[in-house]
């Protein structure tokens, strides 16, 4: 049990995140549980038709409440919770920074969301009371949050206990070696294009060129000659197609990269795998 790690989302009205949210934890966690918060949209059906448990929670969000609420739950017990609050601010990306600290043997880690950019104090840090961005806690941590009184601090918890409380705002920064291909995002973008062959890039840029050429050339195509013949016809009609072209093709890339979304999410969403 040493090793397990149990995910807990918590979230309210995320339908557009919840799918993407759980897969991505179920990846690199044993166990993903949803605790909503409230919910008035379809966040609860979606986490349930890809068969993730659905807790209601509807309590405070502070640590002492949410411990309590998670030491009643019929859970059976893991060696490792984190407890992930997903507001509009907290970004998939995150997550793997989060994991990390789960993985660092600490009985209690309480990652502050309240405090801004001031310096925290852990001495002075109510813990029945403060909000979190994220909370680790093991089964030790657990028993020790729910025995302590209102006004407990860090002082307060026994001494066997490993606590760390640190500021959500503070971005760990680790340095990386990029190479040329990756230190440019527009040769990312474009390798990207080339290689998975994008509708946007397929059809989008040759028909932006073309609707902006026929644009720019329809303005004076007709003025330019005195009289109607084959010639001058011929070369309306040129210029009026290309513009269509350009047009037709800028619709069918916007609508190739829609249908690819959706298909993208019927899949993720009913865990297909992928068909070449």
């Amino acid at each position: 049990m040493s090793d397990e790690l149990r995910v807990i989302l918590m979230g309210r009205d995320i339908e557009l995140r919840v799918i993407s949210l759980i897969v991505r934890c179920r990846a690199i966690s044993d166990e993903v549980i949803f605790l909503d918060l409230g919910s008035n949209d379809e966040t609860i059906e979606l986490a349930s038709e890809i068969n993730c448990p659905v807790l209601n929670y509807n309590g405070k969000m502070e640590t002492s409440s949410v411990v309590n609420y998670l030491a009643n739950c019929t859970l059976k017990e893991i060696a490792t919770t984190l407890m992930i609050h997903v507001t509009p601010n907290w970004k998939l990306r995150d997550l793997p920074l989060t994991v990390n600290r789960a993985r660092d043997n600490w009985d209690v880690h309480i990652s502050v969301d309240e405090l801004g950019d001031e310096q925290i104090v852990p001495e002075e840090v109510v813990l029945s009371s403060i909000g979190f961005n994220h909370l680790v806690v093991t089964p030790a941590g657990i028993r020790a949050l729910c025995d302590i009184g209102p006004l407990a601090n860090a002082m307060d918890l026994p001494e066997n206990i490993r606590f760390r409380v640190v500021n959500s705002h503070s971005q760990v920064r680790v340095p990386q070696q990029e190479s040329l291909a990756t230190a440019s995002r527009f040769a990312q973008l474009f390798y990207w294009m080339l290689e998975s062959k994008h509708p946007l890039f397929l059809f989008g840029i040759p028909g932006i060129v073309l609707f902006v050429l026929g644009y720019k050339l329809s303005g004076n195509v007709v003025d330019t000659f005195d009289e109607l013949n084959s010639t001058s016809i011929g070369v309306t009609l040129s210029v009026i197609a290309m513009t269509m072209i350009g047009l037709f093709a800028m619709m069918v890339a916007i609508i190739l990269y829609i249908m690819g979304k959706q298909a993208e999410q019927i899949q993720s969403q009913y865990d297909w795998k992928n068909r070449e």
